[in-house]
């Protein structure tokens, strides 16, 4: 029997590090976790044990802390291509790497009237994400967010759908629209100001999702993603993952009252799921 490795990657992940930037009048902090994924040169490792092409895991893990010091100072994307290169650099049997960050949000107090200098408080649970890989081919960028929650009371309705002898649903043409959004888009460049790319993408998506006139999840998901790419030339694709968060209407009338699309109950499960990708022809 002929058997061969066909495969194989080896990293580190989980590799918190928070960085603390010393303004002369205010402190900013970065909290990012890092994974790191290598491919190259690594049969032997596996099949004769030979350790000569592996740079240790704990090697990589305080390679992120070390760089931190001095490169963790702009966009997580910055970081992620200075990361990339520095092994690359440095390991020729790298043949291709994968950098992995999300970063935590978080928020300055407000104190006396306005934002304190070195006090912060958790900024919900939305992640900014980036996807870095480098191969021989060149270097990639992908940006996201992730945990992001959104809600808007009206504007929002779902009908005319198709139906069979197991469909319930009524029509509605006035419902809550919630959704934990997650979203990634490439970027056509790696030299770009990814803050400002970021801000725009998101203030894209955001800002359509609030204005839209709903017919669907879908409907508002095409859109989000049309905005995106009219907005920000940078982004080459964009991929949309929308889950419903239902919101049910309570009927009231047992109690005799009216629910005039005032109360409802919040489920976690079973929700819709709703995914789409949006790119340039």
């Amino acid at each position: 029997m002929s058997i061969k490795l066909s495969s194989t990657s080896y990293g580190k992940s989980a590799v918190r590090v928070m960085k603390v930037i010393r303004h002369d009048d205010w402190h900013e902090i970065k909290e990012v976790e890092v994974q790191t994924l290598f491919e190259g040169e690594f049969e032997e490792v596996h099949t004769k044990g030979d350790n000569t092409n592996v740079l240790p895991t704990d090697t990589q893990k305080n390679t992120v802390f070390a760089l931190a010091k001095d490169h963790l100072t702009g966009s997580i994307e910055e970081f992620g291509l200075y990361l990339a290169k520095h092994f690359a650099d440095n390991n020729p049997q790298i043949h291709k790497i994968t950098i992995e960050l999300s970063q935590k949000q978080w928020a300055a107090i407000p104190a006396n009237g306005k934002a304190h200098p070195h006090a912060y408080q958790r900024a919900g649970n939305e992640r900014w994400n980036a996807k870095i890989v480098k191969d021989a081919s060149g270097t990639t960028v992908k940006s996201g967010i992730s945990d992001l929650l959104i809600l808007k009371t009206t504007d929002s309705g779902f009908s005319n759908f198709r139906r069979d002898a197991f469909t319930t649903l009524k029509d509605t043409d006035d419902r809550v629209f919630a959704t934990s959004l997650t979203a990634w888009w490439d970027y056509n460049a790696t030299d770009i100001d990814f803050d400002a790319a970021r801000a725009k993408t998101q203030a894209a998506m955001l800002e359509t999702f609030a204005n839209h006139k709903s017919l669907s999840v879908q409907h508002t998901l095409y859109d989000m993603g049309k905005r995106v790419l009219n907005d920000v030339p940078q982004v080459q694709k964009i991929d949309l993952d929308m889950p419903n968060k239902h919101h049910l209407w309570v009927n009231l009338s047992p109690f005799g009252m009216e629910n005039q699309n005032e109360v409802f109950v919040v489920t976690d499960d079973p929700y819709g799921v709703i995914q789409g990708t949006l790119e340039r022809g």
